[in-house]
């Protein structure tokens, strides 16, 4: 899951080199924290948050294949 957001943020923003996400374990599933650069907020999340939720869609869809939940947290990068 990790890869697939890495993959899917850094196609999207200016600074590719800026994305990270950090996997934790929480008691309801995975978590997925994507933290971009502050410039490139707005590319990650999109119009009314399209791009978020198209981002959490497919993962959702792959997390459903290994009957888990993983949930996809936005961070700025300070």
């Amino acid at each position: 899951m990790k890869e697939l957001v890495e993959v899917i943020a850094r196609s999207l923003v200016d600074y590719p080199d800026q994305v990270v996400v950090t996997e934790n374990e929480t008691g309801k599933g995975l978590m997925l924290e994507l933290h971009v650069a502050q410039s490139d907020m707005g590319k990650v999340i999109g119009k009314q948050g399209c791009i978020a939720k198209a981002i959490r869609s497919v993962v959702k869809a792959a997390a459903s294949k290994e009957d888990k939940k993983v949930t996809v947290e936005i961070i700025q990068q300070q």
